[in-house]
């Protein structure tokens, strides 16, 4: 987000002060780095990061990576063609990053998501597409595979395997419950790609919607490898049930550094943490 930034303030502020200021902010921008008003403010990265504590403990702001947000609530779930406009670049390069370790003759599961969409678009560029099985409950991933797999057999070239489970649909275009469910317990992959609502390092990767963590639990139990695959604004955000805890990863896929927090949970229990850059 681009803010204008003021000079810093001749005399301190503050504290309610300081956080009205970033409630405007919040306000005007749906968010604020505190690096930002480190900058406009003039003070420390340490105050900044006490205010957004209070402002957090009071309702008022969701904490991220490197900031805070307008407040989200646990059981709220964003329509995915609003989630599609967000952090765009991170998620392709995320989802260039992750795929990269699928190798030919592979079964992946994708959960539904903006991010493991980006994962979805990654695979359709892969050199060993055309060998892969691809089991998803996401109905805009599927139609991106199923859209690929069409046009090389018209070409008469060979083709993966795209699988779509049933179930009902949520507001994030995932096909959840009983039915899914069921038919995921014969699955068995190489690769599960899980994208989430949001992520805390002590409690894993959650979402809103109680019928998906089910669904996305089920998935993860299909496969031999698991990789979450967050873009940096997920940091800190909390859904009303957690489906997978970051012992069940193999391995963490984002776009920037995240806190220490989640590198002593990478360290702890022997995920890898790897950051999406551009020339992957």
């Amino acid at each position: 987000m681009s803010i204008d930034r003021a000079a810093p303030t001749s005399s301190p502020l503050l504290a309610r002060q300081r956080q009205q200021q970033i409630l405007a902010v919040v306000s005007q921008h749906g968010g604020v780095r505190v690096a930002d008003m480190v900058d406009q403010l003039g003070v420390s990265e340490m105050t900044i990061r006490r205010d957004i504590t209070s402002l957090v403990r009071r309702g008022l702001v969701s904490r991220v990576h490197g900031g805070a947000v307008s407040p989200s609530r646990s059981t709220e779930e964003p329509a995915f063609a609003l989630k599609a406009t967000q952090h765009q670049d991170e998620k392709a390069r995320i989802g260039r990053h992750a795929a990269a370790r699928v190798e030919a003759g592979d079964a992946v599961a994708l959960s539904a998501g903006t991010t493991t969409l980006a994962v979805a678009r990654a695979l359709v560029a892969h050199p060993d597409f055309a060998t892969l099985t691809i089991i998803t409950n996401s109905l805009p991933a599927a139609d991106i595979l199923h859209q690929a797999a069409m046009h090389a057999r018209e070409a008469s070239h060979p083709s993966p395997t795209i699988v779509l489970t049933g179930g009902e649909r949520t507001p994030s275009d995932a096909l959840v419950g009983p039915a899914t469910i069921d038919y995921l317990r014969a699955v068995r992959v190489d690769w599960v790609f899980l994208g989430a609502h949001g992520f805390d390092p002590t409690i894993g990767l959650m979402t809103p919607n109680l019928q998906e963590a089910a669904t996305n639990a089920a998935l993860l139990a299909t496969g031999r490898s698991v990789v979450a695959v967050l873009d940096s604004s997920k940091w800190g955000v909390r859904g009303v049930r957690a489906f997978c805890g970051v012992e069940d990863l193999a391995a963490l896929v984002t776009d920037a550094e995240p806190d220490e927090e989640t590198l002593a949970a990478a360290a702890t229990h022997d995920f890898s943490l790897e950051i999406a850059t551009d020339d992957h």
